[in-house]
């Protein structure tokens, strides 16, 4: 951003001049070659979902949810009827597409149109579906709707600032790391430092194309693993 100046002599941000509030996530399907994000919805997914988090050997999945664990499948059904009903957060489903199963859920959420600002969060990936192809593919999905569909300008991710997996995550998908919110939250019973990434509209056309090149069928060998990580192929272009 090139700095400029007002009358005052004061430094001021660019012009926006075309620039229009932006439109509310919808209720969409996205469809990759992997996966398919579509709408949460209880009556479908409940069952899958609660017995693809039972695959975990313990409850450590939800220690940096602001939900969960769950009692049961009933408990479980019941908070996900919540989530079907939310416009902000607007949460999905992620599907395997090989098997058709409800393997994990995200959301956009903290929705700002007037200024173009949205937060994934929610963020809940169940053993069937950590460090797959599958997991990459839902992120690149849901980002390509806000940024290249909705036009938004800013694409948030949060975290208590312990959750390490979820630091890794975020910087190896490309967000930027900002800093730390010192006491943000309280949540569980105890107070949250909340670590803040972004990415914005300028990032966007290199971690879309590092997303691409990612996913393409030439990134993986007979045995299904990468050739080159994300990091990688951001930093060639």
């Amino acid at each position: 951003m090139t700095d400029r100046t007002n009358e005052f002599g004061q430094t001021i941000g660019c012009d926006l001049p075309d620039w229009a509030p932006r439109e509310l996530p919808a209720p969409v399907t996205l469809e990759g070659r992997f996966c398919r994000l579509e709408p949460i919805s209880a009556a479908r997914h409940a069952a899958d979902l609660h017995a693809a988090f039972s695959s975990a050997p313990d409850e450590r999945l939800w220690t940096y949810m602001t939900v969960g664990p769950f009692a049961d499948a009933q408990a479980y059904h019941g908070y996900l009827e919540s989530a079907e009903a939310s416009t902000d957060p607007r949460h999905y489903a992620v599907i395997d597409l090989a098997s058709g199963k409800a393997v994990g859920t995200m959301a956009l959420m903290r929705i700002d149109p007037k200024n173009g600002v949205i937060e994934v969060g929610s963020v809940t990936f169940s053993p069937l579906l950590q460090q797959t192809p599958i997991s990459t593919e839902a992120q690149y999905l849901l980002m390509a709707y806000v940024f290249d569909q909705l036009g938004y300008r800013r694409y948030e991710w949060k975290c208590d600032h312990f959750n390490a997996p979820s630091r890794k995550t975020a910087q190896r998908l490309g967000f930027s790391f900002e800093g730390i919110f010192r006491q943000a939250v309280v949540y569980k019973g105890r107070s949250r430092d909340t670590a803040w990434f972004a990415i914005i509209d300028s990032d966007w056309p290199t971690v879309a194309a590092a997303f691409q090149a990612w996913l393409s069928p030439g990134n993986f060998d007979a045995a299904g693993r990468q050739k080159h990580s994300l990091a990688e192929l951001r930093g060639a272009r």
